[in-house]
């Protein structure tokens, strides 16, 4: 599961109604339709289907556009593969796609050992980066066994305060992290927010001081998912599960992501010997 099902639940999210939660999946192909040729019965698989729109994958059976999926990696058991996908692709587009990442730039990642944090971490590591991450002190050492270089304690230091010459940011929280996270960059320099579509009036605070600064939403792709599962495979990308619950005990798992701080992902299962 990830945040958006709790705001989807809370809210009605995009689509102003309830709809069926869940857009991460990791499973075995039952059947394909008419002129699929990617998978066959039989074939393991993940990916992120259908968003923006309701996947519904909090089930024993979910369909999916055929180049939604991925072939799941060897190297990763079901539970984890289920936890991988919108929190890879949101790393890898916002990074790679959008920030266009590149060996030797200063890359700070907030909330670093969250569920896009720490796969973010992983990412820009992969792509060279310098990076530093905010996270609490009780997740320092987690942080760093990610790769990262740095890691601030935000409860007890202004990171815009003390870390210059960034040239990404990418900011999961919202709120006041971007307008503080500007002062962190250097000429050029992007923060791309994860946090809301409000974030506007970031990117117009940006142009004036030479900088970039947008809201980015996450897409189903294919292309993305395989240069994820080639970093999953090759040992340089893994994914952190906090707690997994039984499908039935959905609304525990809504209830720790609502009220605890998790470190990684939680994951419901639908068949345990998945």
């Amino acid at each position: 599961m990830n945040p958006t099902d709790s705001w989807h639940r809370a809210t009605g999210g995009l689509f102003g109604t309830i709809v069926p939660l869940g857009w991460d999946v990791s499973g075995v192909v039952e059947a394909v339709g008419p002129g699929v040729t990617l998978f066959a019965p039989g074939d393991e698989v993940f990916g992120m289907p259908r968003l923006p729109k309701a996947a519904g994958t909090y089930a024993e059976y979910v369909t999916a556009p055929a180049r939604h999926l991925a072939r799941k990696p060897a190297t990763l058991s079901h539970i984890e593969a289920a936890a991988l996908p919108l929190v890879a692709l949101t790393a890898w587009q916002a990074l790679v796609d959008t920030a266009e990442v590149r060996p030797g730039q200063r890359v700070l990642i907030h909330a670093a050992a969250g569920g896009v944090g720490h796969v973010a971490v992983q990412i820009a590591k992969a792509r060279g980066a310098y990076v530093i991450g905010t996270a609490r002190a009780d997740n320092h050492e987690f942080v760093r066994e990610l790769g990262a270089d740095e890691v601030i304690d935000y409860t007890e230091t202004d990171f815009a305060e003390t870390v210059r010459d960034i040239d990404v940011v990418l900011d999961t929280v919202g709120g006041e992290y971007g307008p503080r996270s500007l002062r962190t960059l250097r000429q050029g320099g992007v923060v791309v927010s994860l946090a809301s579509p409000a974030e506007a009036a970031l990117a117009a605070a940006a142009r004036p001081l030479g900088l970039r600064a947008g809201f980015m939403i996450v897409e189903a792709d294919r292309a993305s998912m395989l240069a994820v599962a080639v970093l999953v495979d090759a040992g340089a990308l893994r994914v952190h599960v906090d707690t997994v619950l039984p499908l039935e005990l959905a609304a525990k798992a809504h209830d720790i992501a609502d009220n605890q701080r998790t470190r990684g992902k939680i994951v419901l299962s639908v068949d345990q010997n998945l």
